[in-house]
């Protein structure tokens, strides 16, 4: 511990690096009720702590080493940063990453001046074919995480932390992949500052410091999510084990709703983006406030990078409120009959509906897939189910169901066997409380909704599809009945779309 402290103290780092502030999270703050604050190292040049560690590595290389040129595997990160210290010292680089690495990693890489190797499908297999190409060509393997030249940089970071928080830290969130910014941080932290928790965060897909702890030693985990694919790390080194058992007093881990919660957080407080690995400490923090609740003890947390492509917020956004207990996904069974969807609408007492699915499919009973925005979590979801239930309707709550949220609130619909007359209709609702009972109310006692599909996508307005059985002798009423409403619609009963999934024959 001693000698890494030494290392950490005189690391060099800043040739290249930046002190990153430690923001403070005031919404968050508040939220927890107790002080909270973000180390920023999404702002360094690479958008990762990553470039500490490598950089120092390169940086103690001999004038032999640094001819024969270096080498690394990476998920992307790392990778940036062995190319800009490099390229600062005039040395040739070869990277090899995963194809599961995200693109605008991989570009960043080969803009910063190294030669890229794409190998496998994880940082394994990555790493295999690293060390070969180490034997094949002579060059210096920059390990990511377990070298004490690459902890002791990332160990940088916890020099700063204790210089930007003087005031009584209750305890430091640290992300876990192979472990190397936990064991710099929390050796250098727990050395100066023994009186501050260190808690290491996982996703709970990727938990390899927490097997090494429970079996006593590194393990191997035989697959890993790859959502936070900057931690997804099956096994944690050697070093990085020792040093994280020694200083760390706990590890928690998070699952993917968590992390993307952290994600919104983060955008809410700092207006920037974190890559999934990068928002997993927060998310950790977030947990143990919940668990311990609030206090005069500040906490802290690394934000390690912004590496993060962009069509992956699509489903950031679609997961961060179940994440934060903010959205209940119900299915909820009804009459079917006239009336029944405007009684359940008004049992909601103005909550906004993020999603509303139903096709027709019995006679007698509907069934609707419904999503609620909630305000105070999961005490407000069990008062809301409380109260539809007492309207008469049966309830089953899909809100941690793994299946709901990924597949079937996007597939409720199919053809319709016993409905005639049917049309269908795209409809432009405005996202306002209110518009989906206007609709309803529009609609003639006698037609029967029978498909009904909306999820809230941010937009200023709502995207509908819309099914309406009516008598073909009515249909100019109805067609006045739609205009009159005011909503933008289009019909697209003859839609090859539709004709295909929706309707019969």
């Amino acid at each position: 511990m001693q000698e890494i402290v030494r290392k950490v103290l005189t690391a060099r780092v800043y040739d290249v690096a930046i002190e990153s502030p430690l923001d403070p999270m005031p919404r968050l703050s508040e939220r927890l009720g107790r002080p909270v604050r973000l180390k920023r190292e999404d702002l360094q040049p690479v958008f990762s702590f990553k470039l500490r560690g490598a950089y120092n590595k390169v940086a103690s290389l001999s004038h032999e080493a640094r001819r024969a040129g270096v080498i690394c595997a990476s998920a992307g990160n790392h990778a940036q940063g062995v190319a800009v210290a490099a390229t600062r010292h005039g040395v040739k680089a070869t990277v090899v990453v995963p194809a599961t690495t995200p693109d605008i990693k991989v570009q960043a890489i080969k803009r910063l001046g190294a030669e890229v190797v794409v190998h496998g499908e994880s940082y394994d297999d990555a790493y295999a074919r690293a060390r070969e190409l180490e034997l094949e060509s002579g060059a210096t393997f920059v390990h990511p995480f377990d070298d004490p030249e690459v902890i002791a940089g990332q160990g940088t970071i916890g020099i700063e932390v204790l210089h930007q928080h003087p005031e009584p830290l209750e305890a430091l969130f640290l992300p876990i992949g192979g472990g190397g910014l936990a064991a710099g941080v929390a050796t250098l932290v727990r050395y100066l500052r023994p009186e501050v928790k260190l808690i290491g965060v996982e996703p709970e897909d990727a938990a390899s410091m927490r097997a090494a702890f429970a079996h006593g030693g590194p393990v191997t985990l035989p697959e890993v999510g790859l959502f936070a694919d900057g931690v997804a790390v099956r096994r944690v080194g050697d070093l990085t084990y020792r040093l994280c058992r020694e200083a760390l007093d706990e590890i928690v881990t998070v699952d993917t709703d968590a992390i993307c919660a952290a994600i919104k957080d983060v955008y809410e407080n700092c207006r920037a983006i974190a890559e999934p690995a990068g928002a997993v400490a927060l998310a950790g923090l977030k947990a143990y406030a919940a668990r311990v609740g609030p206090g005069e003890g500040g906490l802290a947390a690394v934000l390690s990078g912004a590496n993060l492509n962009f069509d992956r917020l699509r489903h950031v956004a679609e997961r961060a409120e179940l994440g934060e207990g903010l959205e209940a996904l119900l299915a909820v069974g009804m009459p079917e009959r006239p009336g029944s969807y405007r009684r359940f609408i008004t049992l909601l007492n103005g909550r906004m509906i993020t999603a509303f699915s139903y096709r027709y499919a019995d006679p007698e009973r509907a069934r609707i897939f419904v999503g609620v925005a909630l305000r105070d979590g999961e005490g407000e979801k069990r008062e809301l189910i409380e109260r539809i239930r007492s309207g008469g309707f049966d309830v089953i709550d899909l809100s941690d169901n793994e299946t709901a949220k990924t597949h079937t609130r996007y597939l409720v619909g199919g053809r319709a066997r016993a409905v005639e007359h049917e049309r269908i209709f795209r409809f432009e609702f405005p996202e306002r409380p209110g518009a989906l009972l206007r609709f309803l109310e529009s609609l003639h006692p006698g037609w029967n909704v029978t498909l009904f599909h909306y999820r809230y996508h941010g937009a200023d307005y709502g995207r509908v599809l819309a099914g309406i059985e009516a008598p073909p002798e009515q249909g100019e009423e109805l067609r006045r009945a739609l205009d009159e409403l005011a909503y933008p619609y289009q019909e697209v009963t003859d839609d090859v779309s539709v004709r295909l999934f929706l309707r019969e024959g």
